[in-house]
């Protein structure tokens, strides 16, 4: 008896659930769009992912945070989440994230070496040229037919560091504001970081906002070398630059991302009281 009494509920629990489900009013959750552009410089094609604001206006202008490793199963999210927590807790503007999602993060993210044991373990590694090619030539162009911008903004993390260290000292008028965590200075035998004070001196006194972090958990080669760039940057005396350093003191390698982000999106945008 008591089985089938069980049997009765669970038939009319399956009814109502299959009714509930055919009244529900559906609808994708989206909070931007996918777009696919051809590169030439790259000869392939690539994903964009673009958070846009909840309120996006077509005709204002918007702040763009171009984002490496911008993959869906990367960063992106999270990220976005840090920008609408910013705009809607402190003083951060609404802002577009372009997400990049990576192919081959290694070959685009690395300048050439000559080193035979790096060329060895990382056989596709050395063409940054090409992609910050594809950066300056292509995606900004790209982005900035379709949307009214402000400043922009560059997000890089480990391999994504070194990249963009590499263009705040070889193309620093790309970005009005580099955010370079946990970069991984000790390619090529630390090349870049031993050319950073000569490269740093022609560099145009133009305003910036430079944030640099690393995790104390890290590799001490990675500690010292971001430290040592941060050295650097202060002693380049650009009076209209604002250089930023943070150790986080809880993080490693894998865990620094999103909390040091944080830690800058701070710098830049103090929390304001509610109006």
């Amino acid at each position: 008896m008591l089985n089938k009494l069980l049997l009765i509920v669970t038939i009319l629990f399956t009814f109502q659930s299959l009714a509930f489900a055919q009244t529900a009013n559906v609808k994708p959750l989206t909070i931007g769009e996918i777009r696919t552009i051809k590169s030439k410089i790259l000869n392939e094609e690539r994903m964009l992912n673009i958070y846009l604001p909840q309120n996006f206006d077509k005709t204002k202008s918007y702040p763009i945070i171009y984002l490496l490793d911008g993959s869906m199963n990367e960063d992106f999210i999270h990220v976005t989440g840090l920008v609408q927590f910013f705009n809607q807790m402190y003083s951060m503007p609404e802002t577009i994230v372009v997400g990049i999602a990576n192919i081959d993060r290694k070959r685009d993210f690395t300048f050439h070496t000559d080193l035979k044991d790096l060329q060895k373990d990382y056989p596709t590694t050395g063409h940054s040229d090409k992609f910050i090619g594809f950066l300056e030539k292509e995606l900004k162009p790209y982005i900035e037919s379709q949307f009214k911008t402000t400043d922009k903004y560059l997000f890089g993390q480990s391999l994504g560091g070194l990249l963009a260290t590499e263009i705040l000292l070889k193309k620093p008028e790309m970005f009005n504001n580099y955010f370079i965590i946990s970069p991984s200075l000790w390619w090529d035998d630390e090349s870049l970081l031993k050319q950073a004070p000569q490269l740093l001196a022609k560099i145009p006194d133009t305003k910036k906002f430079i944030y640099v972090s690393v995790g104390k958990g890290e590799h001490p080669v990675m500690v010292k070398d971001a430290e040592a760039f941060y050295d650097v940057l202060k002693k380049s005396n650009k009076k209209n630059w604002t250089i930023e350093y943070k150790m986080m003191e809880t993080d490693n390698h894998a865990t620094i991302l999103h909390r040091s982000l944080y830690e800058g999106l701070v710098k830049l945008f103090p929390y304001q009281e509610p109006k």
